[in-house]
């Protein structure tokens, strides 16, 4: 029994064990272990995981490397072991705010600290692709161009040729930039995996599994994605600008990047979503995947060539 594995740990005695919405390929639940508010967060038995994820034992590692930069991150406060009785999994302390992207761009309640968060996220992510990477776990290594090989393989599969999505990958790959120096890139940086305090902000970054070596502008360009701004009207996650994202980045001392490379990991983000949503429409439509989840974000690919066309045309 999951509460017998954790009062093991000998945490604290353990009560209020819920489990909590959302994570596709992690559990994760809330529980008290004496007078703290705890977090698990743990694989599934049986599941075999993502070929992109790293293993939950990676993921606490480069939090607890991040927070020694100064990134805003979940305390680690215990990675288990086999012995734990848990599988892969790592407790983590309670973080107190608001995840939902919606509520972030639209409520009252962030009103007053909205226009600072842009601003933020940009000093965030410069605290994160700062970290030393001797030391690090190995993680793979993608830039630009690997990853439009790995999405076009995807998409070729599908067998459902889109011409947005041609004319996009075709645009992509003529101007494909060099990595220069690989950094350590978060790779699901977004509104959605940003936990904001009405306060104050920026309260910790989650979701860390697609964490991975590359190109610093990657992490910039996906919270810009149209998809992650929840209705809101500008481009950093819904709640800010451009130049306020890269003003943060260089005052908490990342190396100047230019607005192109950003609006190019942009669209390279348009791309991407656009084509794991044409996925979840052909499973659909084919009965291998009868969902209405996998049916609703299905529809969403029409979203994304429409943001693809404003790239495509701003890039002119």
């Amino acid at each position: 029994m999951l509460e017998d594995a954790l009062n093991a740990l000998g945490l604290g005695l353990v009560s209020g064990l819920r489990r909590l919405s959302g994570g596709a390929s992690q559990e994760t639940w809330a529980f008290r272990a004496g007078d703290r508010e705890l977090i698990l967060r743990r694989k599934p038995e049986g599941m075999a995981g993502s070929g992109n994820a790293i293993g939950l034992d990676k993921e606490a590692a480069l939090i607890q490397a991040a927070a020694k930069q100064g990134a805003p991150v979940p305390p680690i406060v215990r990675v288990c072991t086999p012995d734990d009785g848990l599988g892969e999994a790592y407790v983590m302390g309670k973080v107190e705010g608001e995840t939902l992207g919606r509520r972030i761009v639209r409520d009252d309640a962030f009103a007053a600290v909205r226009p600072k968060l842009a601003r933020q996220c940009g000093e965030v992510l410069a605290r994160i692709h700062a970290t030393p990477l001797e030391g690090l776990a190995a993680l793979a290594v993608s830039d630009a161009a690997t990853e439009l090989a790995k999405y076009e393989a995807i998409y070729r599969g599908a067998g459902d040729r889109r011409p947005i999505f041609e004319a996009a990958f075709r645009w992509l790959k003529d101007r494909a930039p060099a990595l220069d120096k690989p950094v350590l890139v978060h790779g699901d940086f977004r509104n959605g995996n940003i936990m904001f305090a009405p306060q104050t902000g920026v309260a910790a970054v989650l979701d860390w599994e697609l964490a991975h070596l590359g190109d610093p502008a990657e992490d910039m360009g996906w919270i810009c994605t149209a998809s992650w701004r929840f209705g809101g009207a500008k481009p950093v996650g819904g709640f800010g600008d451009y130049d306020e994202l890269l003003a943060g980045y260089e005052a908490a001392g990342g190396k100047p990047i230019p607005l192109e490379r950003v609006l190019y990991w942009q669209m390279l983000g348009s791309l991407k979503w656009g084509v794991m949503c044409l996925i979840m429409y052909t499973a659909w439509k084919s009965g291998a995947d009868s969902s209405v989840e996998r049916a609703m974000i299905g529809r969403r690919t029409s979203e994304t060539e429409i943001d693809l066309i404003t790239l495509l045309e701003r890039a002119a």
